[in-house]
Parts: structure tokens; C-alpha cells; sequence
């Protein structure tokens, strides 16, 4: 199946438009286990496998694997090849031209297996066309993101009035789609940018950030990113699951969290 079919699949099954990003900070993880690669990934496995049925993906954030070096790496490639059924989103957001940019692609989709990566549309096209022409593999490209700098570049005005992130999203749907595989980032602290987006991409898959410690309010993320019919929009959360609990039953907290904001979602997409 492609990435969209398989998220949609998996969304399904579960009956969950959640995605858990996995964002290990070992200062931040259960006291009892290592702050090392080895503590990150019995951590980040752990979690996987406690809420593997709650969510429709899982988003690791490459950066921090690669803050520890090899070993890092190699737990990275861990945790993707655990695959407990939901499909993997690799939060790496590469955009580069020529041959940087198929080494990139290469090592997402062909050296870690992810199933989907997020890339970053600055560069233009010919940044893009590697990844993209992995027709079953999902790229999400960032539009507005949920920093408050997005607003520095991505909200500038273009001459016909238009924010860039509305021109970036529109040339997704209209030049970068081709395979069908293409989705685009937008946060949950800035509703009405998703509210724009949604109307210009109906049928394109979104992943929205920044619910939870970063401030987006669930119910108006839901209403304002969710779709006519299937609603298409993937709610990563973070911090809030991972660190629900520092103790030893770390992994049965993130559960319970995980279930309340699944059935929160639900909820949401009930009362739109």
C-alpha cells in the first residue's frame, strides 16, 4: 500500500487520527534508565509497544538520535524496524539540491525504511523531486510551521496578497503531488493558517504539531484541520505522552494519555 492508504488504514483500525512524535530527552526520560542511546531506545520501544493501537503513526525526530552519535543512529534504526503496525513518520526535514538531496532521500526511505519523511520546500522543486518520486512513500512538506519564528518568513506577503504558506501549500497540491504522496506540516498554534490550508488542500494529508506543550488547543485543531469526510489530519503530540510519568510505569502513563487523546480527537471530529 502507499503511505496515505496505510495511514488511512491504520487510522481506521485504531479509530485514531492520533501520532505520537518521538522526541527522547534523556534529562527529561524515567530516572531509572540510562541516559544514553541504549536508555533512548528501551524508552521510545517501550512506548511504541504500550500504544501501538491508540495512534495511526509514529513520528521519531531524527535530531535526538543523532545527538549520540553512532550509537544513536543505530537505535534509530531500532525503533523503525520494530514496526508494531502504525507507519513511521521520520521528522528530519531535509532540503537540499542534487545529489545532497538523493543521499537524503536514500536514507530515509532506502537505508531506515521510514515510511514517510518531512522536508523542508525552501529550495524549490528540484530540492523536493528525490523524496517525491518514492511514490509509495509519504512527504510532508512544511508550510506553517508551529514555531512563533514561522511568522518571519512564512507569513510574508506575496504581491498577490497571499501568505508564502498559502503559495507553498497551493504548490504542493498543484506541482508536487504527482504521485499522491505528498502532505504538508502545519501547526496547531495557528488556527486560522490551518483553517486556509485545509480549504485549499481538501484532499491532502496534514500533519499538525504543537498540541499540548507548545499551546494548540485540540478542539479548534480538530475542527479547523480535519476534512470533509475522512479528515486526512495526523495530531502529533509529544511531550505530553512521552513524559506522562517519570517512574517505572512510564510506559502504562503514556497509555493512558495516549487513550484521552484519542478519544479527544474523536470527540472533536464528532461535534464539527
Amino acid at each position: 500500500m502507499t503511505f496515505r492508504e496505510t495511514v488511512c488504514a491504520t487510522a481506521r483500525r485504531n479509530r485514531s487520527w492520533l501520532c505520537i512524535g518521538l522526541d527522547p530527552e534523556p534529562t527529561r526520560m524515567p530516572v531509572h534508565l540510562p541516559a544514553d542511546a541504549g536508555g533512548v531506545y528501551t524508552f521510545c520501544a517501550a512506548i511504541m509497544d504500550a500504544t501501538s493501537d491508540l495512534v495511526c503513526a509514529f513520528k521519531p525526530n531524527i535530531a535526538f538520535f543523532e545527538a549520540f552519535g553512532a550509537a544513536g543512529w543505530s537505535a534509530l534504526e531500532r525503533l523503525i524496524r520494530l514496526r508494531p503496525g502504525p507507519p513511521i513518520i521520520l521528522d528530519a526535514k531535509r532540503g537540499d539540491i542534487g545529489s545532497t538531496a538523493e543521499a537524503y532521500a536514500r536514507t530515509a526511505f532506502e537505508v531506515l525504511d521510514a515510511d514517510a519523511v518531512t522536508v523542508n520546500p525552501y529550495l524549490g522543486g528540484d530540492a523536493l523531486e528525490p523524496f517525491l518520486r518514492h511514490s509509495q512513500r509519504g512527504c510532508f512538506i512544511l508550510c506553517k510551521t508551529s514555531n512563533p519564528g514561522s511568522h518571519d518568513l512564512q507569513d510574508m506577503r506575496l504581491a498577490d496578497g497571499r501568505p508564502l504558506y498559502l503559495a507553498v501549500a497551493e504548490m504542493a497540491r498543484d506541482r508536487w503531488n504527482m504521485h499522491g504522496n505528498t502532505g504538508l506540516v502545519v501547526g496547531a498554534t495557528h488556527p486560522t493558517a490551518l483553517t486556509e490550508v485545509r480549504r485549499a488542500c481538501p484532499d491532502m494529508l496534514l500533519l499538525v504539531p504543537g498540541i499540548g506543550a507548545q499551546g494548540g488547543d485540540l478542539d479548534t485543531t480538530v475542527r479547523a484541520a480535519a476534512a470533509v469526510d475522512e479528515p486526512l489530519a495526523i495530531i502529533n503530540v509529544s511531550r505530553t505522552v512521552l513524559y506522562a510519568d517519570r517512574g517505572t510505569n512510564f510506559a502504562a502513563a503514556a497509555r493512558t494519555t495516549a487513550l484521552r487523546l484519542r478519544d479527544a480527537i474523536n470527540a472533536a471530529l464528532m461535534a464539527r
